[in-house]
C-alpha cells in the first residue's frame, strides 16, 4: 500500500481487517469450490452452480471459474444473473493471480483498481481440487465499499510525526528570508482573538497561516464545513461576536488553559528565524494534535503535550 510502512498502526489495522474477512470467506469458498467441481466439465452446469453460489457466499460481486493458467472458463456469476461476455478473459496477468501460494487452498489478494468499475477490489482465489488434482480456481470479486470492514472508526495515534515536503523548496531554503505579512505586524492582536475563539465560541480546530494572513477554522456548531477567516477579521475583536458562546468541551484532549501557550509557541517558531520558519500551525483539541508546516515545506504533527515540553533551544536546533 503506497503512503504506508508496514508496521504503521493504519497498516496493523489493515491486516486485522484482512484477517477478519479471510476468515470470514474461508469456510464459504471452500464449499463453493466442492460444489462446482462436480460441474466443471460443463460449462452450462458450472454457470448454474456459479449462480447458485452467489447466495451462499457473503457480500461478493462476481464469482467464475479458472483454469490453473488463469482463463476463465465461465461466465461471470452475479446477483443479477450471468454475464457472459467474461467467457475466455485471460486474467493471469490480474493482481490477485500474482498472489498465488501453492501451500494454501484460498488467496485473498491485496485491494487493486477493478476494470470493470475502476473501484477498489479485492478477490478471493480458491483451489478447485479432483481427486487430489489441481484442476483450476475458483474466483470472488468483492467491491471495498460493500464489506463490513469499517464499523469502527480508525484512529490515529498520538504520536510525533515529520513529514518531508516538496525537494524543490528544500533546494532553496537558504536562498529565501522571511517576508513580514500583515499577521505578523499585529500578531499581538490576533493570537488573542484565535484563542478566544476556540476557548470560549465553539473552534475546535484552527489552522493558522501565518504568511497569507488568514486562519482556517472548523467549529462545533457546523463541523462539516470549514470558513476561512481573512486578516481584516482575524484582527477585529469583534469577530467573536460572529460565533456563539460555547462551553469549551469536557472531552477536549488539550486543556483549556493550554491554547494560549500553543498560540504563543506559533510565536516563537514564526519569528525566531529569518531562513527556517513557522508558515502554519494548527491545533485540534479532540485529537489533541498541533500542526506546523515551516519554510522548508517540512510539516509536524506533534502531541500537544509533547509540543509545549519543547524549549527554544530545542526548536532552534531544528
Amino acid at each position: 500500500m503506497p503512503g504506508a510502512t508496514k508496521d504503521s498502526p493504519l497498516h496493523q489495522r489493515i491486516r486485522r481487517q484482512r484477517a477478519t474477512l479471510y476468515n470470514m470467506l474461508i469456510d464459504p469458498m471452500h464449499r463453493a469450490a466442492t460444489r462446482v467441481r462436480h460441474a466443471w466439465d460443463s460449462r452450462e452446469a458450472l454457470d448454474a452452480e456459479l449462480l447458485a453460489s452467489i447466495q451462499k457466499v457473503p457480500y461478493v460481486t462476481f464469482l467464475y471459474a479458472l483454469t490453473p493458467q488463469g482463463q476463465q472458463i465461465s461466465a461471470n456469476a452475479s446477483a443479477g444473473g450471468l454475464i457472459a461476455e467474461d467467457f475466455g478473459r485471460d486474467r493471469s496477468g490480474r493482481p490477485y493471480m500474482q498472489q498465488l501460494d501453492s501451500e494454501i487452498d484460498m488467496v485473498l489478494s491485496e485491494a487493486y483498481i477493478s476494470l470493470r468499475a475502476n473501484r477498489p477490489s479485492v478477490t478471493a482465489i480458491q483451489k478447485v481440487m479432483r481427486d487430489k488434482q489441481l484442476i483450476g480456481y475458483l474466483g470472488a470479486d468483492f467491491d471495498l465499499r460493500k464489506l463490513p470492514i469499517t464499523k469502527d472508526i480508525y484512529t490515529d495515534p498520538l504520536r510525533w510525526r515529520q513529514i518531508k515536503g516538496d525537494p524543490a523548496i528544500r533546494g532553496q531554503v537558504f536562498q529565501q528570508c522571511r517576508a513580514s505579512s500583515r499577521l505578523d505586524e499585529h500578531i499581538d492582536q490576533v493570537l488573542p482573538v484565535v484563542e478566544e475563539l476556540i476557548t470560549d465560541n465553539g473552534v475546535f480546530h484552527l489552522k493558522l497561516h501565518f504568511s497569507s494572513s488568514r486562519a482556517t477554522v472548523w467549529t462545533l456548531d457546523d463541523p462539516y464545513r470549514y470558513q476561512v477567516i481573512d486578516f481584516d477579521d482575524l484582527v477585529d475583536p469583534d469577530i467573536c461576536l460572529a460565533f456563539p458562546h460555547r462551553q469549551y468541551p469536557a472531552d477536549a484532549v488539550v486543556p483549556k488553559n493550554s491554547i494560549g501557550p500553543i498560540f504563543d509557541t506559533f510565536r516563537h517558531l514564526r519569528f525566531a528565524d529569518d531562513t527556517l520558519y513557522l508558515r502554519s500551525g494548527s491545533v485540534n483539541i479532540f485529537n489533541g494534535i498541533v500542526g506546523l508546516n515551516f519554510s522548508c515545506d517540512g510539516s509536524h504533527y506533534i502531541p500537544f503535550d509533547q509540543f509545549l515540553a519543547k524549549d527554544s533551544e530545542f526548536w532552534g536546533g531544528m
